[in-house]
C-alpha cells in the first residue's frame, strides 16, 4: 500500500525534524513493502531539512504539488503562466502585499525581518534569496501581509489559480492552475483509492478526496468532512500516529496476502 504524508502539523511539529521514532516506523514500512510519499506545502529545499537523510530518496511532493522530487533530484516543476503572474503582481502592488515567492529552488522575500515563516525558510542555506525578477520560474506564492486581506482573496479567487487560505496565520498560499497534492500524486502514477493519506489542513483536501482511507491530525473544519478518522494532537500523539500506522500496515499486509 502507498502511504502519503503531509509534513507540518501531521508528522513534523513546530518546524522541527520528524522524530526518530516516527522515522524508524516509516523505514520499517518501506522494508515491509509499503511505499512512503511525502507531500507538503513546503518547497523541496525546506522539506529536506526536516526529513532524515535516509528519507531523501523517497518520492517528495513540494509546493502543494508544483514540485516533484525523487532519488534526490527535481523531476518535474509546474510554474505559473505568464499572464497569471502579471495579474498576481498587479494585485500584490494594489494591496501592498508582502510575500515569499518560490522558484524551483531559490526565492524572493519581502516580509518582515521577524516574520515567523523565517524560522522555516531555507534553514540549511540550500538556496539564494533573489529579486523576484531574477527567478527563472515561479511555482508557489505565499502572501504574508496586505492592506485588505478579504478583497485580495476575492480577486485572487477570480483567477484561474489554486488559492489556499490559512486563516489562523492570515496568509494566502497560491499555486498554479490545477496544481495540488492530488495532481502531483497522479503524476507520480498513484491511482485513486490506491493510497492512505495523513494530513491536517485545507491543502490536503484534494488527496483526502481520492484516498482509500484518510487520517486527519488535529482538527480542521474544511478537511474534517473528507477524513475517515482523526488523531487528536494531545497526549502522546506521536505514539498514536505510530500505533495507527502499524494497524494500517498490518491490515493492508493481510489484504495483500489474501489476494495472492
Amino acid at each position: 500500500m502507498k502511504f502519503v504524508f503531509d509534513l507540518d502539523g501531521t508528522i513534523c511539529f513546530r518546524g522541527k525534524p520528524i522524530s526518530q521514532r516516527i522515522v524508524q516506523c516509516l523505514l520499517e514500512m518501506k522494508t515491509n513493502g509499503h511505499e512512503v510519499i511525502f507531500a507538503s506545502a513546503r518547497p523541496i529545499r525546506d522539506m529536506l531539512p526536516v526529513l532524515d537523510a535516509r528519507l531523501h530518496s523517497f518520492p517528495l511532493i513540494g509546493g502543494n504539488g508544483s514540485l516533484l522530487y525523487h532519488q534526490r533530484k527535481v523531476i518535474h516543476a509546474s510554474s505559473f503562466h505568464e499572464e497569471d503572474l502579471k495579474r498576481i503582481h498587479h494585485l500584490i502592488d494594489q494591496y501592498e502585499a508582502t510575500y515569499l515567492i518560490d522558484s524551483e529552488w531559490d526565492y524572493a522575500y519581502t516580509g518582515a525581518a521577524d516574520h515567523p515563516i523565517l524560522d522555516f525558510l531555507d534553514p540549511h542555506h540550500l538556496a539564494e534569496m533573489l529579486p523576484v525578477t531574477s527567478l527563472n520560474s515561479i511555482v508557489k506564492i505565499l502572501l504574508l501581509t496586505t492592506t485588505n486581506f478579504q478583497k485580495l482573496i476575492d480577486e485572487l479567487q477570480a483567477l484561474d489559480i489554486v488559492v489556499n487560505i490559512h486563516m489562523n496565520e492570515n496568509v494566502v498560499d497560491i499555486s498554479p492552475s490545477n496544481i495540488h497534492k492530488w495532481s502531483a500524486l497522479s503524476r507520480f502514477g498513484v491511482g485513486e483509492g490506491d493510497f492512505i493519506a495523513f494530513g491536517n489542513d485545507a491543502n490536503d483536501i484534494s488527496m483526502f478526496q481520492k484516498a482509500k482511507h484518510a487520517v486527519m491530525l488535529g482538527y480542521h473544519e474544511g478537511l474534517s468532512s473528507f477524513a475517515d478518522e482523526q488523531i487528536p494532537l494531545t497526549g502522546d500523539f506521536e505514539g498514536e500516529i505510530i500505533r495507527k500506522l502499524k494497524e494500517l500496515t498490518l491490515v493492508h499486509n493481510e489484504i495483500t496476502i489474501g489476494r495472492k
